[in-house]
């Protein structure tokens, strides 16, 4: 295979498995850094050594929306805000950075970093330079999406109200002294309300299906469930209607918002729609963290690279926690003819030993 792209989202890097004080980091949701270092070298070796190959990071790669800056966590978020956070992670993923910089001193190699919404910060030019700077060769970067020989890559947040960022206001400046990001409101909602519960309950935004979820905590958890819950629906009447310059908004944003939610939305409607595009026969999202390959029609498909993070399924089919290492690959069997992206899950080789409290 003489050129492929491979596309990954959803990493969610933190701070590090462990904390600088030796603490369990309970923020953390990647613990791959060894196998995503495997998955490079592998495509930059054998049958793959001369090959031209893309790596397209699709959005969330970062979590830098749960990073703290100097121990809290701010909501008005200016350039050196970010770099601080965006320090923070590559200090706690050297393997993880290594092996994009390695994987860049080979010939034929390239990466192209799509915008998500958990990693919304690297709009800088500042965070992007240090990004640069410490993989040691330029990116090419995508704001919103990355369209290439009709295969339209996107994270996939856009199409939801509560995480949909403004294309022409990035950035607030009016009445400021310097320039502050233009956050949605489901991030304001992650920073000032999902972390503190994720501090004391971890895996909150990795169970699935999320109602079966909310009624085993109503069991098992009542108290501390029905506590929440209250605070959830004081914490959303507040933001919706208070007169600070992120929250306030229309009516109809609020109903939009409310028959929207879902901690794992389908894009599919988002995908078919893309895909009436006659020079489109390929979508591929993430951001719902539920890796699929749905095809549309005869020769359009809609896919989704999941994430490599744990996933936790209260279903009785599929009941389990677990963790797949999924990815689109897209190939070009020949110059002439149409890309085939397939969905592939990464397996690599099983380590001699982890740290038993990280995975």
């Amino acid at each position: 295979m003489k050129k492929i792209k491979l596309v990954v989202s959803d990493f969610h890097l933190g701070k590090g498995t462990r904390l600088a004080n030796g603490s369990l980091n309970p923020l953390e949701d990647f613990h791959h850094d060894h196998r995503w270092r495997e998955f490079l070298e592998y495509y930059s070796t054998g049958t793959y050594a001369d090959s031209d190959i893309e790596l397209i990071l699709n959005g969330d790669i970062l979590n830098l929306i749960q990073i703290d800056y100097h121990g809290h966590y701010p909501v008005i978020i200016t350039e050196a805000v970010s770099l601080s956070k965006l320090e923070a992670i590559i200090q706690g993923h050297p393997v993880f950075f290594d092996a994009i910089k390695d994987f860049l001193k080979q010939a034929k190699r390239s990466v192209t970093y799509v915008v998500g919404n958990h990693d919304q910060e690297m709009l800088w030019k500042g965070c992007r330079d240090l990004f640069e700077k410490r993989v040691e060769q330029e990116i090419t970067w995508k704001n919103i999406f990355h369209q290439v020989d009709g295969v339209h890559i996107e994270h996939g947040h856009q199409y939801e109200t509560a995480n949909r960022v403004d294309p022409t206001r990035f950035f607030l400046t009016e009445g400021l002294p310097e320039p502050i990001l233009n956050l949605p409101w489901g991030t304001l909602f992650t920073v000032q309300f999902l972390i503190k519960l994720k501090l004391l309950r971890p895996a909150v935004d990795k169970v699935r299906p999320f109602k079966q979820m909310v009624w085993w905590h109503l069991l098992h958890d009542t108290w501390n469930t029905v506590v929440n819950i209250v605070r959830l629906i004081s914490y959303f009447v507040s933001t919706r209607f208070s007169k600070n310059r992120y929250r306030q908004a229309s009516l109809n944003t609020t109903f939009k918002l409310i028959w929207e939610a879902s901690v794992f939305p389908d894009l599919s409607d988002a995908a078919k729609r893309i895909l009436r595009t006659p020079e489109i026969h390929t979508v591929v999202f993430g951001h719902s963290h539920v890796y699929r390959h749905v095809p549309v029609g005869d020769e359009k498909q809609y896919l989704n690279t999941g994430t490599w993070t744990d996933m936790v399924s209260l279903d009785l089919e599929t009941f389990a926690r677990r963790t797949r290492l999924t990815y689109v690959r897209v190939e070009y069997p020949n110059p002439s003819s149409k890309p085939v992206p397939l969905l592939r899950h990464w397996i690599g080789r099983i380590p001699l030993e982890d740290d038993a409290l990280g995975i």
